[in-house]
Order: C-alpha cells, then sequence, then structure tokens
C-alpha cells in the first residue's frame, strides 16, 4: 500500500536559508564542496546541464535541437531553461549570466 499523504509545500523560510547558505561561500571552489554535499551526484549533473543550456541559449546562434545534442539535455529540458531565460520574472538566470559577463569585462 502506498501512502496518499501529499508532499509538504517548499517553505519559503527554507529555499531562503539555502540561498543564504550559498551567498556565505567565498569562492567557487567552496560552492563545488557544498553542492556536493548537499546533493547526489546525479542532481549535481542535472543543475550544471540546465546552466549549461542556459550558456549556450545567452550565447544564441545555435537552435534547441544543436543545444540538445551538444549538452545531453532534453529538447524540453532546451525549451523549459529557455522560457525561464527569456519569458518568466524570476530572472534568476539572467541575473547571473549578466553579472557573469560584467566581472569578465
Amino acid at each position: 500500500m502506498t501512502d496518499s499523504t501529499p508532499p509538504k509545500p517548499r517553505q519559503a523560510p527554507d529555499i531562503d536559508s539555502l540561498a543564504e547558505a550559498f551567498v556565505v561561500l567565498d569562492n567557487g571552489a567552496e560552492a563545488v564542496r557544498f553542492l556536493k554535499d548537499l546533493c547526489t551526484p546525479g542532481e549535481i549533473a542535472a543543475l550544471a546541464e540546465r546552466w549549461r543550456v542556459a550558456r549556450l541559449l545567452d550565447g544564441g546562434g545555435k537552435t534547441y535541437r544543436q543545444i540538445a545534442q551538444e549538452t545531453g539535455a532534453s529538447t524540453a529540458t532546451v525549451t523549459r531553461v529557455a522560457r525561464f531565460l527569456m519569458q518568466e520574472s524570476n530572472e534568476g538566470y539572467r541575473l547571473v549570466l549578466d553579472r557573469l559577463k560584467g566581472a569578465k569585462r
């Protein structure tokens, strides 16, 4: 018999606390250490794949299908990342991409 209890909704304080944990890290190496403790290797790979898709979409010049083939991501993942990059109000991808571009100048 399966448990029919609905999953708990994500709690905003928990998400805020997680975000704050990332903010206190000093560099990429520390972030990798934290991610390795926090996530499974598969979860880290999925996050890294989405981030690569976002960077390729931002770079332009490639179709969704080309990006899917290059990254190994499904076309559904490429489409979802594109939607969040270009249409959704969070603008998290855009914020980080723009800051990284500014840091390289």
